[in-house]
């Protein structure tokens, strides 16, 4: 089975199904990390404004030696710049730090209640006029809200970056993002190693030679969802990145779904105006 890394359509561009998170990677850490990610064959990195490491990230990217245009770039724009304006002036200021001139994916961090979504789309919307990203985005949408930023937009919503791992549901989302053509990345898709004691996903991961984790990220992509797991071990980005060779069956699939469960969610900072979806 081929190594080469499978993309999926977002909106108008191309993801690599396979990312590197840089979530709490602070104060310079981000940037051996990502350059050690970039060395294993990674070529889609995710930051955010909030993260306060772009600086860091793109000094890694200019230190690796891969091409720009090799590199799928996302970041997100925190809640306080989304009026119209403000995003506008928080994605060039996004864009000094990193040191390039577009980010191929740009993401609204949380749904926020306080500014019109028609607003701050129509902001997004003209940063991508302008050049400054490739495709737009959201993060932590529900499906009713991305169906309304869908309505509001006038370029395609290309992704919706939110939580999922075996302990969540995801069909309600998944099918509107299909019905769309929205592709989702999964956060913390590795549940804060909450899967590495997992007796199902060590079963599993027993007939194939993977760790537990390689099993739920090989699930995960084989959804046709992106996943991008974060962490500061340099074996373990190794590891992370070595899912490419096997596949797992449909009743294995199957029985990782239904370890899904009411309580699995692990970050909840929906506003109280908003609702997640039931599965």
């Amino acid at each position: 089975m081929s190594k080469l890394v499978p993309t999926v359509r977002s909106g108008d561009v191309l993801m690599p199904a396979l990312g590197f998170g840089t979530w709490q990677l602070e104060n310079g850490t981000a940037v051996p990390l990502v350059e050690k990610a970039l060395e294993v064959g990674y070529r889609h990195i995710d930051t955010a404004q909030i993260y306060r490491n772009e600086r860091d990230v793109g000094a890694a990217i200019k230190a690796s030696g891969v091409k720009r245009d090799e590199i799928f770039l996302t970041t997100k724009v925190w809640i306080d710049q989304f009026a119209d304006g403000d995003l506008q002036r928080s994605a060039e200021k996004s864009l000094e730090k990193l040191g390039v001139d577009h980010v191929d994916l740009l993401l609204l961090h949380w749904p926020k209640p306080e500014v019109p979504l028609a607003e701050t789309l129509k902001a997004l919307n003209e940063v991508r006029s302008r050049g400054l990203t490739r495709a737009i985005g959201l993060s932590n949408f529900p499906s009713a809200l991305l169906r309304q930023a869908a309505d509001l937009s006038e370029a395609p919503i290309a992704n919706d970056q939110v939580e999922y791992h075996p302990y969540l549901s995801l069909k309600t989302l998944k099918a509107k993002a299909d019905e769309l053509g929205t592709s989702i990345t999964a956060w913390s898709p590795l549940a804060q190693g909450k899967v590495a004691q997992d007796l199902v996903l060590i079963e599993i991961g027993r007939a194939h030679g993977k760790t537990p984790g390689q099993v739920t990220l090989r699930w995960i992509i084989q959804q046709g969802i992106i996943a991008i797991p974060r962490t500061s071990n340099p074996a373990r980005i190794e590891e992370n990145f070595d899912i490419l060779d096997f596949a797992l069956s449909d009743e294995e699939m199957t029985r990782i779904h239904a370890l899904a469960r009411p309580d699995g969610r692990l970050g909840d900072w929906l506003d109280k105006a908003y609702q997640w979806d039931a599965e």
